[in-house]
């Protein structure tokens, strides 16, 4: 994505925040040709910068199922309010909140006929995870390893977690892993400047 297009993102997130919150319509999706018109997986993560910041809402859609303009709003609303780790967002709260877009590659399996190599095949910083079986799925972006000084192996670990499967439910040949990779936009301060993230910290 083009700075410009990362910039629309948030912009796009960040109106449908405040729109969904304040129990306002929601906003159009850019009418500009392009990646707002593909379908592409996204997540939207919204921190809350009061003192130390600290995660508020992160929902999203991790295969492409919806173009991005639509998938972005939908993701955001779903992030202010039905994210089931936290209560939905108020407007109070609305100046003290950083609006972080991630648009994602489509995923693909990792295969191995040793599943204890798996980890070598991960790269933090780069690639994001998803984990499944027939009966739960989880996912950590890519940003979450290096936020969290994890290794491939802890970083595979605490996926399976996320998904409430075992730390090492990914050696069992039944469970899918899943590798993706995201580009990242996020406000600098609450409803400031847009750049582009680094996943790898740097």
């Amino acid at each position: 994505m083009t700075p410009e297009e990362g910039r629309e993102a948030v912009a796009l997130a960040r109106r449908s925040l405040e729109a969904h919150v304040s129990g306002e319509a929601m906003p159009a999706v850019p009418r500009t040709p392009g990646v707002f018109a593909e379908l592409r997986g996204v997540f939207v993560t919204l921190n809350l910068v009061e003192g130390e910041e600290k995660l508020r809402g992160c929902i999203g859609f991790p295969y492409p199922t919806y173009p991005l303009g639509r998938a972005i709003r939908e993701a955001t609303a779903a992030a202010a309010s039905e994210d089931p780790r936290f209560p939905p967002v108020v407007e109070s709260e609305l100046g003290s909140i950083v609006v972080e877009v991630s648009v994602l590659t489509p995923p693909s399996e990792l295969l191995a006929k040793d599943r204890r190599t798996l980890p070598s095949k991960v790269r933090v910083g780069t690639d994001g995870l998803i984990v499944s079986n027939a009966f739960a799925s989880g996912l950590l972006l890519p940003q979450v390893a290096t936020e969290f000084g994890l290794d491939p192996t802890d970083f595979l670990s605490q996926t399976c977690l996320k998904a409430g499967l075992s730390p090492d439910a990914w050696l069992d040949n039944t469970t899918k892993v899943q590798v993706f990779q995201a580009e990242i936009f996020a406000e600098g301060k609450p409803r400031g400047e847009v750049s582009r993230v680094n996943p790898r910290g740097q």
